[in-house]
């Protein structure tokens, strides 16, 4: 799920770090969640920053306008979709400043994005926020070579790549449905496929988790569903009214999950599920 907000140059910059049971932070919009080296990472869409939560101590790692989509590429690289203006900001590790690849030549905003095992990013980029199939992924090789791998998608949202590489899932959020394709050696895309319809769902934010099902928020319904291939749902969450925006598995560490309020710029972190939505709490955006 996506926020509107204006656009200015992305920056470095590191933060402080904070304890507790309740972080004391003003999340605007929490996006993008992604297990990395122990900890979990996300974006702050609306706040500008890429944060860092290990148990309770949570730190901003890097400082840019509009950033969703997050993934890691195998140098240590941070790799952040930007929505507005639509490039992919990469942070080298180490004292190297960031670099920046313009996306504009596929469409208008960018959204979620994954790093496969050999180093391939597809992201998701689209024409506008409407129901319209404009959507594409696009694919971007480890050599920085970008090249469309899919279009014709009904707002992409979360993507996903089984372990073994072979396949892409990624949900169509006003298609009400998860898409599938094989990944061929070069990464291209082939044999679209509609991998579990979803009717009155409007999936967002996805992951797989170690038996192969997807957990994908259902933003507007307020819940989390695990959905195995061919549809059926084996579990819902219920994310207490909220819009939910993305889900992230981590074998043994529980299912931190993110969902941000409806109508004001406000969210949350929920850590081992809603059970644990005290592990960090945002305060509510004075923007």
């Amino acid at each position: 799920m996506q926020a509107m907000s204006s656009s200015a140059t992305p920056a470095n910059g590191r933060g402080s770090r904070t304890t507790g049971n309740q972080a004391a932070i003003d999340l605007k919009f929490p996006e993008g969640p992604r297990w990395h080296d122990g900890a979990v990472w996300f974006s702050d869409q609306l706040g500008g920053r890429v944060l860092s939560l290990a148990g309770t101590a949570i730190e901003t790692e890097h400082v840019l306008d509009r950033p969703s989509g997050l993934g890691f590429l195998p140098d240590g690289t941070v790799r952040v979709a930007v929505m507005e203006p639509p490039q992919i900001v990469d942070f080298p590790s180490g004292a190297a400043g960031p670099r920046h690849t313009d996306l504009s030549g596929f469409g208008s905003h960018l959204n979620d994005l994954v790093v496969d095992r050999l180093g391939r990013t597809y992201v998701d980029v689209y024409q506008d926020y409407g129901a319209t199939a404009n959507g594409s992924l696009v694919l971007i090789d480890p050599d920085g070579n970008l090249r469309l791998a899919a279009e014709q998608l009904a707002f992409p949202n979360g993507i996903a790549v089984t372990p073994d590489g072979g396949t892409l899932i990624v949900s169509e959020t006003y298609a009400g449905c998860l898409t599938a394709f094989d990944i061929a050696s070069d990464g291209s895309l082939g044999k679209r496929r509609v991998w579990a319809d979803l009717p009155g769902a409007h999936p967002d934010g996805l992951c797989l988790d170690a038996e192969g099902a997807v957990w994908v928020a259902s933003f507007l319904e307020s819940e989390f569903l695990r959905v195995t291939e061919g549809g059926t749902i084996g579990r819902r969450m219920d994310a207490g009214g909220r819009w939910c925006s993305r889900a992230v598995w981590a074998a043994r560490m529980g299912t931190p999950c993110s969902a941000a309020r409806p109508r004001r710029h406000s969210g949350t972190i929920w850590t081992d599920g809603p059970s644990a939505l005290s592990t960090l709490t945002a305060s509510p955006s004075r923007a």
